[in-house]
């Protein structure tokens, strides 16, 4: 049983299901199931219509029957006060499309990201995409009508990994452009100046606005598994290449990735933003959990 829930969000097992739309509603509803099923072991997170009770609160909005049915006190609340606003940010630049397991960045970022607008528009809220690379590539506006879910799948579905990475950049023409306050989910391997994609996300946070960041990488990228004299080539600068021994500069390596990784998760705590470091052999569910959370 265990291995048939963990096939649900395997990306390699994912991957093999040609349609996006396939993929993201396997994920979405076996993480739904998931969280049905343990409801009776303290899940406690709700959705929809519904808040807990804080003190102040009109008494009559209360609604009696959840009360009777989990024992806690739940707001009602109308469309327009529960009504998320979510701003789906994909990367696609050409580093996106490197893969050292049969899956790439951007293969998990789409599917990630469909399986976050399914879920969200499940939820009866809005969402909208916009890819970038050095530029904005599409961009479809946040709207939870029905049937919307197709306009970001055939979005995500056109795009192809291309173009240099300017994370920093985008992120701020990006919020520079937003009328309205809401949540933006940024799925990125951030392959730029740190300090620069810290600016765009705390520009973000200044109109207002939630943040969760999902930082994408290749299990490759963290540990530089290789043996050998290796050829590296840029993927996104052409004609940037060096022939280097990884057994050599691999423990220099490593501390420096250890610390771009650790000055993002920490420069995002003390602003307030969510941060989530995931490896292209991360479990789908892992990813939607967070964000389940965070909403509840």
């Amino acid at each position: 049983m265990a291995d048939q829930q963990q096939n649900y969000f395997d990306p390699l097992v994912l991957a093999r299901l040609s349609s996006l739309y396939l993929r993201a509603r396997w994920v979405v509803e076996g993480v739904m199931s998931g969280i049905h099923r343990s409801r009776a072991r303290g899940f406690s997170v709700e959705f929809e219509e519904h808040r807990e009770y804080s003190p102040g609160d009109e008494i009559r909005r209360i609604d009696w029957k959840a009360l009777g049915k989990f024992d806690r006190y739940f707001i009602k609340e109308y469309e327009d006060e529960t009504n998320l606003r979510a701003y789906l940010l994909l990367d696609t630049s050409a580093s996106m499309d490197y893969a050292s397991n049969g899956i790439s960045k951007f293969t998990y970022g789409c599917t990630l990201t469909a399986s976050l607008a399914y879920l969200i528009l499940r939820q009866q809220d809005a969402a909208g995409l916009v890819t970038f690379s050095s530029g904005i590539g599409s961009f479809v506006p946040p709207k939870a009508r029905r049937g919307y879910l197709m306009e970001i799948l055939h979005a995500l579905e056109a795009c192809k990994p291309a173009g240099e990475t300017d994370v920093g950049k985008i992120l701020q023409e990006i919020a520079g452009q937003m009328k309205r306050r809401g949540l933006v989910i940024l799925v990125s391997d951030l392959l730029d100046e740190p300090e620069k994609i810290l600016k765009g996300l705390r520009l973000f946070r200044l109109k207002g606005n939630d943040v969760i960041v999902f930082h994408l990488l290749d299990a490759a990228e963290l540990d530089l598994p290789f043996d050998g004299n290796i050829l590296f080539e840029d993927i996104e600068e052409a004609g940037l290449k060096v022939t280097a021994d990884p057994q050599v500069i691999r423990r220099a390596y490593q501390k420096v990735v250890t610390e771009f990784t650790q000055q993002l998760r920490k420069e995002c705590h003390d602003n307030s933003i969510d941060y989530q470091l995931l490896t292209t052999s991360t479990p789908l569910d892992h990813a939607l959990v967070s964000y389940l959370s965070w909403r509840g």
